[in-house]
């Protein structure tokens, strides 16, 4: 019973709130309600999961909600200029992609501490995005061959879970069956050991950070898809749900270590309670507050595995 409680607590208390949620908040368990919370969760749970692949190799990436932005309105501005909507689609996740790799450039090459590297790329992308649209933002009619990115079905299944669902199946693939995250995992474990068994473990902090650039672009897409619009702040709000996501995720199915199973679910956790405190009438200020109690908890939690992160190389 310990175990079970320890392995599955977290989880089994956000079936409960599920629960909870569908017996006393009006409209809640409507389809309509339960489909846009699964596709808002779909935003949040994708950007997280760029943030639990830098976790993974004991690197944190402060820039993912900046990246993010940055790769949303350089794809808005290029589909307003009449670029082909793939062309703008491919350029975001490559910018996120060189956003991410400059981050592993940094800790690895220039031996800055990942906590200050991504804050200070942090920085360079919000001003590159304000730059780019001089804080407006693009708004307007979008080709449907972009909107349908995230606005499409199929088989009556919004688009939008497609892409979490692959993204998730990915990530979990990669950490759990191939060689790279095996080696991902060694690193983010134990560095020294993992370098001394003759694992790469820069490469592998570099791909870890790299990918979580990438993931930020892609959330980034999704979401000038289905807002058809770009400000170059518009990923602000998902950044600290992306961190409770991953940490309260550590709380869960492999306690102590980021995994792909507890994040997405974290991550549904999280916008159900958020959903459901609004439906209930509650003040929007204790969402924040209930968002840095989880925060505080899940690091607590997982204080051995997070303690050597945020100022090591």
């Amino acid at each position: 019973m310990k175990a079970i409680i320890e392995t599955y607590g977290t989880a089994i208390a956000g079936l409960v709130l599920v629960l909870y949620f569908m017996v006393f908040a009006p409209n809640f368990a409507t389809p309509a309600n339960i489909f846009n919370v699964l596709k808002d969760t779909s935003f949040l749970a994708i950007l997280a999961l760029g943030f639990m692949l830098a976790l993974v190799v004991s690197e944190l990436d402060l820039s993912i909600a900046e990246l993010s932005s940055l790769a949303a309105v350089t794809c808005g501005a290029l589909v307003h200029a009449g670029f082909a909507p793939l062309l703008a689609v491919a350029v975001a996740i490559a910018l996120g992609l060189a956003g991410g790799a400059f981050n592993g450039f940094g800790v690895t090459v220039l031996k800055v501490p990942s906590l200050i590297m991504t804050l200070g790329t942090a920085a360079i992308a919000k001003g590159l995005a304000y730059m780019l649209t001089q804080g407006v933002a693009f708004v307007g009619r979008w080709p449907t061959e972009f909107t349908n990115i995230a606005r499409a079905s199929v088989l009556g299944v919004p688009v939008l879970l497609l892409w979490l669902a692959a993204v998730s199946l990915a990530a979990y693939v990669m950490l759990n069956w191939t060689r790279l995250g095996s080696h991902m995992v060694a690193t983010g474990e134990a560095d020294e050991a993992a370098r001394l068994a003759g694992i790469a473990t820069a490469r592998m902090k570099r791909i870890g950070l790299t990918l979580s650039g990438g993931l930020a672009a892609i959330t980034a897409v999704l979401l000038a898809a289905n807002l058809s619009s770009a400000a170059p702040s518009m990923a602000g709000d998902y950044f600290l749900y992306a961190i409770a996501a991953v940490l309260l995720g550590m709380t869960m199915f492999r306690p102590g270590h980021p995994n792909v199973l507890g994040t997405v679910f974290a991550a549904f956790v999280l916008k159900v309670l958020g959903n459901g405190l609004v439906l209930l009438g509650i003040a929007y200020f204790w969402q924040d507050i209930i968002l840095g109690l989880i925060i505080i908890a899940s690091v607590a939690f997982s204080a051995s595995v997070l303690k050597k992160v945020a100022f090591t190389v």
